[in-house]
């Protein structure tokens, strides 16, 4: 089963940094080049420029973020708690409907083991260079993002009950209110480990920072290093809830097909394909009543129902694993992952793609069926928002 620890955490100073909104940023993985620019000219104290560093001045953007983060302790612009801690996380946002929630979850050090046991993976990961996580590991010597883990342990939200005002909190662009508080009550304390070691967590996010853990904790071994911080990895558990997740799609865009290839015909070997219209804010529902996927194209939008075919070829009952199984049918391609059904139409519209295909989301249910049978979701099927907020938390490999 696995085991959560309380740690003491390196956080930002009040005095010396006293809006926290100005310092956090995203996770590494959905900052674009754009987005660090605005984040690090907010602050020269952002943690964008450690999470995703730049060699400004030394040449090695590694060396660039150690020197940093020494910099910013001597300063006192970050200073560790004297004491260990399990660290209550709530993130307040409105949801695709317009109504408001809030998931509420707990930082703490989650001890590494091999996949498939007391930690499950849901889904495959993408070829992605590890190296650069590791490079960034292996330089500071901290968990700078936590991963996240789901908990099936019922009563898990109530064991970290926020105060009436937590003093830790920052307003990202999105308008999601990230509150952060130290969880120190000996009673609370034993609570969350037990609950959090009684049945095994699911990565919901992070599996590459995961991997990279182990393979940092592997090097430390081979070293001759003996039991240390090493042996676990900042995680954010929230508890496996429908009210306390929220689950969006990744669609895909196509490209990289011949020219003037039909892709509408293509497409209609393993699905019913319907004309609907322009796809716009309602076209979310429009899916989910027709139980379709969406073909988007310039000349048009289709609704796709999977054929009967498709749904017994589909390793799971997922949009993404149907659609596996067509696409596998087309000529080579290449496959883009995007978030956000707006953005996937405009990358059609503008010319960047040939085709984007819309997905429905997977459920909570979905999701912790496939982690408990030891099976993998295909890459990119699942997007939980909102995202933790990198900075409000960092832990130290001592």
């Amino acid at each position: 089963m696995p085991r959560f620890e309380p740690f003491a955490a390196l956080r930002y100073a009040p005095r010396q940094v006293p809006e926290l909104s100005d310092v956090v940023c995203p996770p590494y993985d959905v900052i674009s080049d754009h987005d660090r620019v605005v984040l690090a000219a907010r602050s020269a104290h952002n943690v964008v420029r450690v999470e995703v560093p730049r060699a400004e001045e030394l040449g090695d953007r590694y060396d660039e973020a150690r020197l940093l983060l020494d910099a910013w302790r001597e300063a006192g612009i970050m200073t560790r708690d004297p004491h260990p801690a399990f660290y209550g996380h709530r993130m307040t946002f409105t949801d695709p409907d317009g109504a408001t929630r809030s998931s509420l979850g707990v930082l703490g050090a989650l001890g590494l083991e091999a996949p498939g046991s007391g930690i499950l993976p849901h889904e495959h990961t993408t070829p992605k260079a590890k190296t650069d996580r590791l490079d960034l590991l292996r330089a500071t010597r901290t968990n700078v993002s936590p991963i996240w883990v789901l908990s099936p342990a019922s009563g898990l939200s109530d064991a970290c009950t926020p105060p009436p005002h937590p003093a830790a909190h920052a307003l990202d662009d999105d308008g999601v209110l990230h509150e952060v508080w130290a969880i120190t009550d000996p009673e609370s304390v034993a609570t969350i480990k037990e609950l959090v070691a009684s049945a095994p967590v699911l990565v919901a996010d992070g599996h590459h920072r995961y991997e990279v853990a182990l393979a940092y904790q592997a090097q430390q071994r081979a070293a001759g290093s003996g039991p240390g911080d090493h042996d676990a990895v900042l995680a954010l558990a929230v508890e496996l809830a429908d009210e306390q997740l929220s689950v969006q799609a990744i669609h895909r865009l196509v490209s990289g097909l011949p020219p003037h290839f039909d892709v509408l015909g293509a497409l209609a070997s393993g699905f019913e394909l319907e004309p609907t219209g322009p796809p716009d804010a309602t076209i979310s529902e429009r899916m989910r009543v027709a139980e379709a996927l969406a073909v988007v194209l310039p000349e048009g939008t289709w609704l796709a129902r999977p054929r009967g075919a498709t749904e017994v070829a589909a390793t799971h009952d997922l949009d993404s694993s149907r659609l596996d199984v067509v696409l596998a049918t087309l000529p080579e391609h290449q496959v883009v992952y995007q978030h956000g059904w707006d953005l996937a139409t405009s990358a059609v519209m503008q010319g960047d793609s040939q085709a984007a295909i819309l997905l429905r989301p997977a459920t909570v249910s979905q999701i912790a069926d496939v982690g408990r049978g030891g099976n993998r979701m295909p890459p990119k099927t699942t997007f939980f928002w909102p995202k933790p907020r990198t900075g409000m938390v960092l832990r130290e490999l001592t």
